[in-house]
């Protein structure tokens, strides 16, 4: 790869798909706290069920503005989110 070559987008993807959902969990924490199973966001975030699982793990531990947590398994996680 030369120095004038861009860096893939592939490698800002992750980072997009984490600030979308961030975005989207801080909208609706603004209201007070909510809880979903990620099947039944990833339309409106525009995700996998499979990639809201594992960035809410990761959002979990890293998020300072949010409240995240896994709070029950019925079929599939249940999410708890609030604001911090």
């Amino acid at each position: 790869m030369s120095a004038t070559q861009s860096p893939s987008t592939d490698a800002d993807e992750p980072q997009d798909k984490e600030t979308r959902l961030k975005a989207y969990l801080r909208e609706k924490a603004d209201d007070g706290e909510v809880y979903f199973k990620s099947k039944f966001i990833a339309d409106d975030v525009d995700l996998s069920p499979k990639e809201i699982g594992a960035l809410m793990v990761k959002l979990s531990k890293s998020a300072t503005d949010l409240e995240v947590e896994k709070w029950s398994y019925t079929s599939a996680t249940t999410w708890r989110v609030q604001s911090a």
